[in-house]
This record gives C-alpha cells, structure tokens and sequence, in this order.
C-alpha cells in the first residue's frame, strides 16, 4: 500500500500536531467538553513504524471473520506487553446480540490467555467484498467500554489504531469513551 495515509492522534495526554515539514504544532480538540490534545502523522507504514506488522496483521484477520449477514469482515490484533500479538475477527450469529466484533474476541481472547500482561495497541481494520474499506472504521459503544475495563484493570491506557486504505486513525483507547461507566461515585 503505497498510498499517503493521515493519521490523526487524539489523546488526553499532550500531543502535538505534525506538518509535512515535520514541524510540530501543539493543537486541542474539544470532545464532549473535555480538552483533548491530538497530532498527526503523514505515514501508518514502513520500517520506522512501530505499528506496521501489528496493522498489516489486523488486515489479514479480517479474513477469518464469520460475517454472512452484515458482509463487514473486521479483525483485530493485539499488541501486549510481553510483545505477543492476539488476533480477532467479527462473528455473526442470525441471532443479532448473540455475535461478537473484531476488537472484544481479541481482548477477551489476551485476557484469558495472557491475564496479568497489559495491552500496548489494538490495530483495527474491516474489508467488504475482500478490500480494505477506505475510510477507517470505529469501535462499537460496547467495545469503547470494553477498552475502558481493559484499561482499569492494567492501570494503563492503550493506542487503537483504525486502518482504512485512504486514512488511518490512531487514538487513544481513554478518549474513546471519555464518560465510561464505571462505580466511582
């Protein structure tokens, strides 16, 4: 994939935004009255990419997908500490809530096999018809509160990577769902 990918970070830590002269300008972006710092990158592949392998294994997954009835195949893969990569893909049931996306098969998968080893990166990605969609695509508000647990139980927040053939995303996984819930009272 020899196309220019921009990649737009936010975070609620400070970032800082990158021009194409590899200038970096610190900019904000307010979501849902909270302050969130974001930067962006002109390229997702490449040697120097940490996330190259972890991407281009998220694409492949969405091969496995069972998707008969939507027709969007997604896969995941996840990054861990211990530099072991889970893999995941969407799997349909006729019965709607009774299936499972990409992204919580990955997560549930590293956290029964790998429970004490915190998530690094979590590369998302979803073909139809076989092609990589162009646009990058989101997490569902299930999995949004799925990565706030996995974030509460590690004590550490993690990049989400979208990949999409025109644009990828990385954000991470806190600013997804800024008001998750929670019992802190």
């Amino acid at each position: 994939m020899n196309k220019r990918k921009i990649i737009l970070e936010y975070s609620v830590y400070n970032g800082y935004h990158k021009n194409s002269n590899s200038d970096y300008h610190k900019g904000n972006n307010d979501y849902n009255n909270h302050t969130n710092d974001y930067y962006y990158k002109n390229n997702l592949e490449g040697e120097n990419s940490p996330y190259d392998n972890l991407c281009k294994t998220a694409i492949l997954a969405a091969d496995n997908a069972y998707s008969i009835y939507s027709g969007l195949s997604v896969g995941a893969a996840v990054l861990l500490e211990n530099n072991e990569v889970i893999l995941g893909s969407n799997q349909e049931n006729i019965s709607f809530p009774s299936g499972i996306c990409a992204e919580r098969t990955a997560l549930f998968y590293a956290g029964s096999t790998y429970p004490n080893t915190p998530v690094l990166a979590l590369a998302l990605a979803a073909k139809e018809h076989g092609e990589l969609l162009k646009k990058a695509i989101s997490p569902c508000g299930s999995c949004r509160q799925v990565f706030a647990e996995t974030i509460k139980r590690f004590k550490k927040d993690f990049d989400v990577i979208m990949i999409g053939q025109d644009e990828s995303i990385i954000i991470k996984a806190s600013a997804l769902l800024p008001l998750a819930f929670n019992f802190d009272f």
